[in-house]
């Protein structure tokens, strides 16, 4: 019987072009732990149920909202099922090539002192995503649509003075793939709902860093089709902005 337990969580939203080639993915590569994924769906207009109604069974369930609650409140629709030791938060547009989830799985059972861990994200040409960074303020967000006297500043949030293929710690996990302990996430209710989308995951990261370390480690390797919405849309600029100010609000001060 498989040596660990692992639970994830995907959320979809019209995702019918991405969702099944992560599924496919998960199932391909991941042997060495007992898994399940739920895939809550933000009331899709596409194909995107159907895609995954086709893969469930033993290892996927779907469950349907019937509007779009936002990110990380449809991620806690599930938080009261899980039954795992570690869980993963991973959005449709990821893939991995190898058994990336044991590997993680094992590698905190060896480090207890670690609550959450993000891997080495690459786009699939294999560029890299520099997505580890510290806790977000006013100055650093400013300074990345800066195109010039702040880029020390940017440097400074993208922890540009550290080695991208040594493992470090962080304080700014990205949402895309999270992987953390599930009495952790239980224990601290998940994601705050009030952040529609965006900066959900710096808040759970920094509430983790309560309890344990956050930790960046390039030994594990994932692939995002990184579509960056926020800059290309104006709905999803004005949803980052708002989730900036709701974020920068609540932890003033600290």
């Amino acid at each position: 019987m498989p040596e660990y337990s692992v639970s994830l969580s995907v959320v979809t939203y019209n995702s019918e072009n991405r969702i099944g080639e992560m599924l496919d993915s998960i199932a391909a590569h991941v042997t060495g732990v007992n898994y399940h994924i739920y895939v809550i769906d933000n009331a899709s207009t596409d194909r995107t149920a159907e895609i995954v109604k086709s893969r469930c069974g033993q290892n996927i369930t779907l469950v349907q909202n019937s509007e779009n609650v936002g990110f990380g409140r449809a991620h806690n629709v599930v938080l009261d099922r899980l039954n795992s030791k570690y869980h993963v938060y991973i959005n449709p547009d990821i893939t991995i090539k190898e058994d990336v989830i044991t590997a993680i799985a094992r590698y905190l059972d060896a480090h207890p002192d670690i609550g959450i861990i993000t891997p080495k994200v690459l786009f699939p040409s294999g560029e890299l995503q520099v997505l580890p960074k510290k806790d977000p303020k006013f100055l650093y967000l400013l300074s990345r649509k800066s195109k010039t006297g702040m880029l020390k500043y940017k440097k400074e949030f993208e922890m540009g003075d550290k080695d991208m293929d040594s493992a470090f710690d962080i304080e700014f996990c990205t949402g895309c793939f999270m992987f953390a302990r599930t009495g952790l996430l239980k224990e601290l209710g998940g994601f705050d709902e009030r952040f529609f989308m965006y900066f959900e995951d710096a808040d759970l990261a920094r509430r983790i860093r309560t309890r344990a370390r956050a930790q960046y480690n390039p030994a594990f390797v994932v692939y995002h089709h990184w579509e960056r919405a926020s800059s290309k849309h104006i709905k999803f600029m004005w949803i980052h902005a708002k989730s900036m100010v709701q974020y920068l609000w609540k932890w003033r001060g600290r």
